[in-house]
């Protein structure tokens, strides 16, 4: 399978100068950010409000391998895919790019939680079929 089959989101950033650090490329904590950005806005897309009142994720885990640098200006491709999703965890990819240039590679490790109770809940099947399209 390969990466396009994998990709259920994708949108660019253009890296602006507060994204910079004093190296004058992009902090490490703004791809964090960026990780969890697409990975919300991923999310908004595929529920409904429905399923958003009912339920929200936590992060448990990030795993992030910084495999090249941005720089002001650059314009990086970040796209993102569902991985294995069992129990209330599911794992999350996020992988941005420079053109074909890999950037950053990361898998992160979500909990569903259930909004009127406030603990995790089961992925049951009405979330596991919009993170499996």
């Amino acid at each position: 399978m390969s990466l396009e089959d994998k990709i259920s989101y994708s949108h660019k950033i253009k890296v602006d100068k507060s994204d910079l650090d004093r190296l004058n490329h992009v902090n490490n904590v703004v791809y964090l950010q960026w990780v969890n950005d697409i990975s919300e806005k991923h999310w908004n897309l595929l529920a409904d409000e429905n399923l958003r009142k009912k339920y929200f994720w936590v992060v448990l885990r990030h795993e992030i391998d910084y495999l090249s640098q941005a720089v002001f200006g650059d314009e990086i491709t970040v796209v993102t895919w569902v991985g294995s999703s069992k129990g209330v965890r599911s794992v999350r990819h996020v992988e941005m790019f420079i053109g074909e240039k890999p950037l950053v590679r990361a898998s992160s490790t979500w909990c569903l939680i259930d909004a009127e109770t406030l603990r995790p809940t089961r992925i049951r099947e009405d979330v596991l079929s919009l993170l499996t399209r």
